[in-house]
């Protein structure tokens, strides 16, 4: 029997409209979180002891008042752990509870256990701590003169770097620090810890990845991973927030109800979970760029450093993805890269929307930004010099070929379509006879590489199940954060078995219904999911096709599923009827299907291979204006043209870049994350932490998306949407240094870290 393959499937309805999976539900408050689960009887409630201190020696802890405090049954320390007391990370270096040696203000000391949320939390406030604090290491430049590491740094070289900047004909050097990001998700991190019978444990939990969260809290308990069930039907945002750092809150909880032998909850407020976990990771950069009079990059040194807080968690990958990022559109060719990976007394940093990859990115169009100042250049043109090309100048830094490259004509067309040239004479003229108010400027690129760069992670399994009455269900390993996978994965069942999109529901991410799947993160959960659960489909529609065929005497392959039709050349069937008719005969009417990513592979030694299966693409050009008296300035503008191959769901997928960009410009203009010199965080909450709201956003927001499917098989011929629009708004961040460049003469070099909040406006104009 010949299995069909998805491309040769009837004409695809995946671009129809059709709503969420979960808007009905959200809209009406009726969508049900981990919170809103009815507490079995029972159920306790955990709040963490944290840690006052960073880089403190602890002497004791004096758990008497809290002890007696009202509601609390007991606490959890470190001597309550069955298992090991360090968390199965991969690097193996965080302790589940902190030791003797605290490491950041807030780090997890215990558990305080009580009878509801709001007792356990107050009884914790009443613990005492006796320990002696030590200057804490708190930036990566402090971390590197102290040689703190998580890791060891990490070298990537290609061609000769010194002997090209020595010969260049112009030279700059510079340094630019990237400030941290919060999730600031909706849904603060939380964890419900069930017993079963026989040692089992359920564990509902907000999470990227019940896979992790089942090894961990196995790994702690001491227990087989199969006794361990995580659920999570919907996460309240994650943006990567939620792909390591769900398990800590999973083990706690689980450690807890290990104790007491009662079911657990804990739920972080939003100030805790500010404290507790980890950020986007910051990037402190030194660079030296040597370049020829048309701008063109002969040769660039990076040195980068990580702040990576006080373990490594996902760190090293973070770092390396920055790595392979620092190209972005361009062609390098003489580079050297240095990265160090930095241990600070601060929050450990975690995955965050892009992975490392804008940290990267923002590096190097800060340098194409300033060699075109430079050189009095128009910066588009000196961008457009230094594009990857179309079989020559084509391969990246760790030696994957560009293959799918349509960088020159997709900048093109987008400075058609917003008249970039016409404006930019505008915007001089403007500036020309303007003392208070400048306009910037600029029209950026993005290449994102699309696959997890742990090549083990890049596999997916589903399971696609039809009942008697002609529903669907499908069961995938991916978890559904808002993003829209679960509606996705439901349109390319549909499409396989010729229904609409409302026939097909999605269950809840479960660990007993898909083993061993990968996180939804490196913004794979689709291209993974989607094609493991069409797989799936497909198997359940051959085998109602080959029972339909040996009824009506046709071949399997003339069987078609349309419209909720099931058409041979002898009769029409329903979907309902024709499925009954296979179940009288016995036939299979459920299957699993398993999807692995193909052609790459990676060597994580010498950081060379083709850690992608594909480039996402796109582009933004933004205006701004800024007021050079106080630092203020609006986007007036930003024009994105974006490439997401065939769009699965136009309407999810604008939603996602008009998203990814907002968040983006957040992280690059508002979102200050603050540490005191003690590292204590003091931005803690919305009334310190300034997340983008809608006045933030650019008066004139126009999204296109590239016509063409992905050259590469992909599912549907789409291409991932994720985290490729996050960094469209660097757009926005080197339109506000055109606009500083203006109000000064000369051509010297705009410093300006981010994030770009008017203070830093206002100093740079200053300079």
């Amino acid at each position: 029997m010949t299995l069909l393959k998805p491309s040769s499937l009837e004409p695809s309805n995946l671009s129809q409209p059709r709503f969420h999976e979960s808007a009905s539900a959200q809209v009406q408050g009726r969508a049900q979180y981990i919170d809103d689960l009815p507490l079995v009887e029972g159920t306790l409630h955990a709040a963490p002891l944290m840690s006052p201190l960073a880089n403190a020696q602890l002497h004791s802890l004096d758990p008497h008042a809290t002890l007696n405090a009202p509601g609390v049954v007991g606490v959890v320390t470190p001597e309550d752990i069955p298992g090991d007391p360090l968390l199965a990370t991969f690097v193996h270096d965080e302790p589940v509870f902190a030791g003797t040696h605290l490491m950041h203000v807030g780090q997890v000391m215990g558990l305080v256990i009580a009878r509801s949320h709001s007792q356990a939390r107050k009884a914790a406030r009443q613990m005492r701590v006796q320990a002696t604090a030590q200057t804490p290491l708190l930036n990566a430049r402090q971390a590197l003169q102290a040689n703190s590491f998580v890791l060891p740094k990490v070298t990537v070289q290609r061609g000769d770097v010194q002997g090209a900047l020595a010969t260049a004909a112009h030279r700059l050097q510079g340094t630019l620090d990237i400030g941290a990001q919060e999730h600031f998700y909706l849904e603060s991190q939380i964890a419900y810890a069930i017993p079963q019978e026989n040692g089992h444990w359920l564990i509902h939990c907000s999470t990227q990845h019940p896979g992790e969260v089942q090894h961990w809290v196995a790994h702690a308990l001491h227990i087989p991973l199969s006794q361990v069930r995580v659920v999570c039907r919907r996460m309240g945002g994650g943006f990567g927030g939620k792909e390591t750092q769900a398990g800590h809150l999973a083990v706690w909880a689980a450690l807890a109800a290990h104790k007491f032998g009662r079911p657990v909850k804990m739920r972080l407020d939003r100030g805790d979970d500010m404290l507790i976990t980890g950020k986007r990771h910051p990037f402190s950069h030194d660079w030296q760029v040597g370049f020829d009079d048309k701008g063109r990059v002969l040769g660039l040194d990076s040195v980068q450093l990580v702040h990576c807080g006080h373990s490594a968690d996902l760190s090293g990958p973070v770092a390396d993805r920055a790595i392979f990022h620092t190209d972005n559109a361009y062609y390098l060719s003489d580079l050297a890269i240095t990265s160090h990976r930095c241990k600070t007394h601060t929050q450990s940093h975690t995955a965050f929307r892009g992975f490392g990859g804008p940290q990267g990115v923002l590096l190097i169009e800060t340098v194409m930004g300033d060699v075109a100042r430079h050189l009095g250049l128009d910066a588009l043109d000196v961008r457009l010099a230094n594009l990857y090309g179309i079989g020559e100048r084509d391969t990246t830094p760790y030696g994957m070929k560009v293959e799918d490259n349509i960088l020159q004509a997709l900048m093109q067309q987008l400075a058609e379509r917003c008249d970039y040239r016409a404006r930019r004479q505008a915007l001089l003229t403007w500036n020309d006879n303007h003392t208070v108010l400048k306009k910037g400027l600029a029209l950026t690129p993005v290449k994102f590489g699309i696959s997890f760069t742990a090549t083990q992670f890049n596999q997916a399994g589903a399971v696609v199940s039809v009942y008697t009455d002609g529903s669907v269900r499908v069961n995938h390993g991916g978890t559904e954060m808002g993003q829209g996978l679960h509606t996705k994965v439901c349109g390319l069942v549909a499409r396989v078995l010729g229904l609409p999109a409302d026939q097909v529901h999605a269950s809840a991410s479960d660990t007993d219904q898909v083993a061993n799947a990968s996180a939804t993160a490196a913004s794979s959960g689709t291209d993974l999911n989607g094609r493991a659960a069409e797989n799936a489909a497909l198997q359940v529609r051959q085998n109602i096709a080959c029972c339909i065929a040996r009824h009506d005497d046709c071949k399997p392959e003339s069987v078609r599923f349309e419209q909720g039709q099931v058409i041979s050349p002898a009769r029409n069937r329903s979907f309902s009827e024709a499925v009954q008719y296979a179940y009288s005969q016995r036939v299979q009417l459920w299957s699993d299907g398993f999807y692995a990513t193909p052609k790459i592979h990676y060597d994580r030694k010498t950081l060379t291979g083709r850690p992608f299966y594909y480039f996402a693409y796109g582009a933004a050009c933004s205006e701004v204006a800024i007021d050079t008296l106080t630092g203020e300035y609006r986007v007036l503008r930003t024009d994105i043209l974006h490439d997401v191959g065939h769009s699965l769901h136009p309407e999810i997928d604008i939603g996602q870049i008009e998203g990814g960009f907002a968040q983006g410009l957040g992280w690059l203009t508002t979102e200050e994350l603050v540490w005191n010199v003690k590292g204590e965080l003091l931005t803690k909450g919305a009334s310190t932490y300034k997340i983008p709201t809608a006045t933030d956003m650019p008066a004139q927001l126009n999204i296109d998306l590239w016509h063409e499917a992905n050259r590469e098989d992909n599912v549907g011929g789409s291409k991932a949407v994720g985290e490729p629009p996050f960094m469209l708004a660097i757009s926005v961040y080197e339109a506000l240094r055109d606009a500083i460049a203006s109000t000064r003469p000369g051509n010297t070099p705009i410093h300006l870290d981010t994030p770009a909040t008017p203070e830093r406006v206002l100093g740079a104009i200053l300079i």
